[in-house]
């Protein structure tokens, strides 16, 4: 089983400290965001790890290594300037995936969740092949208070609900069959499963926060006790 780490995201809304450091290395209490998501994956198992990067990727490459620190193998999937959002990303990285379901994360976000459950979830994906993904969900903050989906007695995935995504999920590489690399989001090919019920729906109520301003840093690292 792979994982993949989101980290091309250019991290705008943390500038100026973007602008020197790519933001999955933005650290909370004296470590990146990217060594958790690192961390928690190897104690769950997971050998192999894609990260793909576009901005101030080579300082990624280079604090990160080959991933034997972490006893991981590390591959890196780089992409030109910008980006290709984040379908577009995960298409250029399926080579270095495989055939089978695999996780993905977002690598600016902090959290208590279980990876363990990231691999419980790949192997039913693996199991249960009509499935295209499974989404895990978090109630919505306060940046998002719309939210993105919700869940039925089922455990499907709805269109509309009062949860939020929260960047940990399982991905089958089918559900991208037939779309071409190029600048693609993720959430209309999501929800065009949706409709067909090939998406799984979790609910997590642990710690989760999407470090995307200065705000929600210094949050974060409070909530953590090192402020």
């Amino acid at each position: 089983m792979k994982a993949m780490i989101l980290a091309a995201g250019r991290g705008n809304r943390l500038r100026p400290l973007t602008d020197t450091l790519p933001k999955p290395l933005v650290e909370v209490c004296g470590k990146p965001l990217i060594v958790y998501h690192l961390e928690k994956l190897a104690e769950a198992g997971i050998r192999e790890v894609v990260i793909n990067h576009a901005w101030l990727g080579d300082k990624i490459e280079s604090a990160l290594g080959d991933g034997s620190r972490w006893n991981l193998q590390i591959h890196y999937s780089p992409e030109p300037e910008g980006g290709l959002e984040t379908a577009g990303g995960i298409i250029r990285a399926l080579p270095k995936l495989g055939d089978q379901p695999f996780i993905v994360v977002n690598g600016d976000v902090f959290t208590d969740f279980d990876f363990h459950e990231l691999v419980r979830q790949a192997q039913e994906l693996n199991d249960r092949s009509e499935l295209h993904a499974c989404l895990n969900l978090v109630p919505n903050p306060a940046h998002n208070r719309s939210g993105d989906f919700g869940i039925d007695e089922a455990g499907k995935l709805l269109q509309q609900g009062d949860l939020t995504f929260s960047g940990l999920s399982v991905l089958n590489p089918q559900v991208f069959a037939g779309i071409e690399e190029g600048f693609i989001p993720l959430a209309p090919i999501l929800r065009t499963s949706a409709e067909q019920g090939k998406v799984l729906g979790r609910s997590f109520n642990g710690y989760w926060s999407d470090v995307g301003t200065f705000e929600r840093l210094q949050q974060t690292e409070q909530d953590a006790g090192c402020r």
